[in-house]
């Protein structure tokens, strides 16, 4: 099993109880970064896993394509969450660097919260769909 593969099956089969091996699979000093948090070091990266817990239901990772190349690597994913009784899915995409010793020492985060999450909520959904619609362009009809 390759780093990334390791790194992929934690997220997929996250738990509570599961958060404290980010230890064993980021270096002390790591980034994450993603559309809301930009943050150095393990505890803090863990701080964030332990937020989404807190404050979605049944929050998992659908992991889907993986690219890996030298020391670095990129995957898609499906973030699935119930929130306020609402199921969300969010499709985003994750750049990793990985150390000598194989531990991630870069997490960036590529998803369009503006599309996945916020023109989904109920008050602050409609301006948004409605600056997307008056924003894109309409191709010509045959």
């Amino acid at each position: 099993m390759t780093q990334l593969d390791a790194l992929l099956d934690w997220y997929a089969t996250m738990t509570p109880q599961s958060i404290s091996r980010a230890a064993e699979l980021y270096a002390a000093d790591a980034h994450f970064r993603d559309p809301f948090n930009d943050v150095r070091g393990v505890a803090a990266i863990e701080t964030i896993m332990r937020h989404m817990f807190a404050h979605t239901d049944n929050p998992h990772f659908i992991i889907g394509e993986r690219i890996a190349q030298g020391e670095q690597a990129f995957a898609t994913w499906t973030f699935v969450c119930t929130l306020r009784g609402r199921i969300y899915e969010i499709a985003g995409a994750s750049h990793f660097r990985f150390n000598h010793e194989g531990q991630v020492t870069l997490h960036r985060d590529y998803w369009d919260a503006a599309e996945e999450l916020l023109q989904k909520l109920p008050v602050v959904g409609a301006p948004i769909r409605w600056l997307r619609r008056r924003f894109a362009a309409v191709p010509p009809q045959p």
